[in-house]
């Protein structure tokens, strides 16, 4: 990166609504070079040589903890990850003092993820290394959305003009919400749809957004289907109908999804709930890349610990 380029060295990465698009083209392309990496046999490189990173689970995860760890690794640094329930969280240490604990241990950066919604912004407050949201509560999941930006342009070759659809429970989605950040900056066309009790109704008023009470008419002609995890919580509280009447009605199927374009491509930030959101045909079809979308994960977070921790020098990271 030139003088002249915007540099997210010490940045805290809370959600996409604070980045511009800019900001957000700069991490894409760096991850360009990061996903060369993956496909390496030797995968180390010396980037962050010398730096810790500790990420700060609070909530279960398999695909965002692994892949910053893997990601940390790759680039070099020391990465110790800590969860609520081998910790002395479960004594009933506050978020504060664990924070400050792992300040004291000399970290540079902390990713976390915490039921609360605001807790990634608190720890800000709290502590001076950078703060990767690896999701908070309902509110944003940052790493989630620019790796679906990722993985759509590595298919599309192009963002803007774009129409995705997004399906399912989006009023608790975190996933949602930096989805909606992301794409809009990057000028796509966003169309949700999924039950009237799950739909925040006040995104109907921002340009770029389109509300649909059927998913027939949000998945017409579009170029991407970005398919949320239904979480059945959700259910038990009558949020939504039964599974199968959910599945009947809101589920992406074959039939579905010949309203939209022939090349559409389909997400899903897993896990999948098989023959209930997506049909398991259409999750494992020509158009699926929910794989892809793993291998993507690595190489933006790859991209992000880079970017915030060393300014991202790609000829001093080798690739």
């Amino acid at each position: 990166m030139d003088k002249n380029s915007v540099s997210l060295r010490g940045k805290n990465i809370l959600d996409l609504e604070d980045f511009s698009s800019k900001e957000i083209q700069i991490i894409l392309d760096y991850a360009k070079g990061m996903k060369n990496v993956i496909h390496r046999d030797i995968k180390k490189l010396p980037t962050l040589r010398g730096k810790s990173i500790v990420t700060l689970f609070y909530e279960p995860s398999t695909r965002t903890r692994s892949s910053f760890e893997l990601a940390g690794k790759y680039l070099g640094a020391d990465v110790i990850n800590i969860t609520a329930s081998t910790s002395s969280i479960v004594k009933g240490e506050s978020l504060r003092d664990t924070l400050l604990t792992v300040e004291a241990m000399g970290v540079d950066a902390i990713i976390m993820r915490h039921k609360a919604e605001g807790a990634a912004a608190y720890a800000t407050q709290v502590v001076s290394p950078v703060i990767i949201n690896a999701g908070d509560g309902a509110h944003a999941h940052p790493s989630q959305g620019l790796l679906d930006l990722f993985t759509i342009m590595q298919y599309k070759k192009k963002l803007t003009g774009l129409k995705v659809a997004i399906l399912g429970d989006i009023l608790h989605s975190r996933v949602a919400r930096s989805d909606i950040w992301g794409m809009r900056k990057m000028g796509l066309e966003v169309h949700l749809a999924g039950p009237r009790t799950l739909m925040p109704r006040f995104l109907a008023k921002e340009p770029g957004i389109f509300i649909h009470d059927k998913v027939e008419e949000a998945i017409q002609e579009a170029d991407v289907i970005n398919v949320l995890r239904i979480q059945l919580e959700r259910q038990k509280a009558g949020l939504f109908p039964s599974m199968r009447e959910y599945a009947r009605i809101f589920g992406l199927n074959e039939k579905r999804l010949k309203l939209a374009k022939e090349d559409v491509l389909i997400l899903h930030p897993g896990p999948m709930n098989k023959g209930l959101e997506i049909s398991p045909k259409v999750a494992y079809s020509e158009h699926s890349a929910i794989k892809e979308q793993v291998q993507n994960g690595v190489a933006i977070r790859m991209a992000l610990l880079a970017l915030t921790l060393m300014g991202g020098r790609q000829n001093e990271a080798g690739i």
